[in-house]
């Protein structure tokens, strides 16, 4: 098992082919079991949609069914007012099939975060996450609030990117596949900026609040989330969390859930945190998430970010629009868009995805681009 937990993290951001990886990570890394709810809730149909034949990224334009081969799509779900438009599965997606959900589990950790804030685990974001988490003292989060650290811009040294061997991202990845503690190694960074100074991606800053969690409800990450979300939304599936050797859950990365079942999330945010009969998070909580409220974490050209999306608390924050996104390297999306009533989720295995520095290897953004071009057609047909 651990030769192929080698295997695997050796041949990330390669240009190798991962879609038959994706989809099995829970059989070979140590996880937590997450069970479905004891009230699973299933998605209705709605009026179905066809797929626009192209969209334009980059003032170029793009073929649809190009664009989905090329990045390896496995799984695309639609939703319009929590009822299902379009649904397609390819290469080792299906219907459920689990998928490893590299960062968008960073949008269920600030989820969780927002759940305990509400319970009284956690006074308030302003505190510094050192108050509940004594193992950061002397790292670089001593003294940064819990704000911080949410918002990516904790001010800690870092480097994610994945084409460099040498990045600070490889070498936490490296610590799963040989075996580690990703305590042990959050509390070895360094501080290198003024917090709440610049927003820098820093995959690390979820890992902490995933400590922070554990520390202030007395329970691991996933026994709160069993209990706190995954149950009250109505999980039709097992969710599982991968784990490091020292049985802490891959905050930053390591969730693996079925399309539905991501697209859960997503229509729990697009209804500011009221789904399945149930106010499950707070609904101030859903809209300081989303919505970025300083100057270094606005989207567009920005001299104070290292990415041209904003930033919420753990949700990326494309434009103006209202829109927001849980999104994971290999182009994983949960896409919420509460003005026009939309949720999609798009699971891929991209094989090019981070084999360069540049962005258009990742095609983050070319991703947003076909998914507001999807919801174009689908609002436009809604009005004939």
């Amino acid at each position: 098992m651990k030769e192929e937990r080698l295997d695997f993290v050796s041949s990330l951001f390669s240009g190798k082919e991962q879609h038959q990886n994706l989809n099995r990570v829970h059989e070979f890394f140590p996880k937590s079991t997450l069970s479905a709810s004891l009230n699973p809730m299933a998605f209705l149909a709605g009026e179905p949609l066809s797929l626009p034949t192209e969209f334009i990224s980059e003032e170029k334009i793009v073929n649809v069914d190009e664009y989905l081969r090329r990045t390896n799509t496995v799984a695309l779900l639609i939703l319009h007012d929590g009822k299902i438009k379009y649904e397609n599965y390819w290469l080792t997606g299906g219907r459920d099939v689990h998928w490893f959900s590299f960062s968008m589990a960073k949008s269920y950790i600030s989820a969780l975060i927002g759940i305990a804030i509400n319970q009284n685990y956690i006074k308030n974001i302003g505190e510094e996450i050192t108050e509940y988490v004594s193992q950061l003292k002397g790292s670089a989060y001593d003294g940064v609030s819990i704000k911080d650290v949410l918002q990516m811009s904790s001010g800690a040294s870092w480097n994610e990117d994945y084409s460099d061997p040498n990045s600070d991202i490889n070498r936490s990845s490296a610590i799963l596949a040989d075996g580690g503690s990703l305590d042990e190694f959050t509390a070895t960074l360094k501080k290198d900026l003024e917090p709440g100074s610049f927003n820098r991606y820093n995959s690390t800053d979820t890992q902490a609040l995933g400590m922070l969690l554990r520390e202030a409800t007395g329970v691991s990450v996933s026994e709160y989330m069993q209990k706190m979300l995954w149950d009250p939304i109505g999980a039709e599936k097992e969710g599982y969390w991968i784990l490091d050797s020292e049985n802490m859950e891959i905050a930053y990365a390591g969730f693996m859930a079925t399309a539905h079942d991501y697209a859960k999330l997503g229509e729990l945010y697009r209804q500011n945190g009221h789904f399945n009969n149930k106010q499950i998070i707070p609904s101030d909580w859903i809209k300081s998430s989303t919505k970025p409220d300083a100057p270094h974490l606005m989207p567009g050209d920005n001299p104070l970010s290292d990415y041209p999306m904003g930033y919420g608390y753990q949700w990326w924050v494309p434009d103006h629009s209202g829109d927001f996104s849980a999104i994971g390297v290999y182009n994983q999306f949960i896409y919420v868009s509460p003005k026009n009533k939309h949720v999609i989720v798009k699971l891929s295995a991209n094989r090019s995805y981070g084999s360069s520095g540049e962005e258009k290897g990742m095609s983050e953004l070319e991703g947003i681009s076909f998914i507001k071009t999807v919801i174009d057609k689908s609002v436009k047909n809604d009005k004939k």
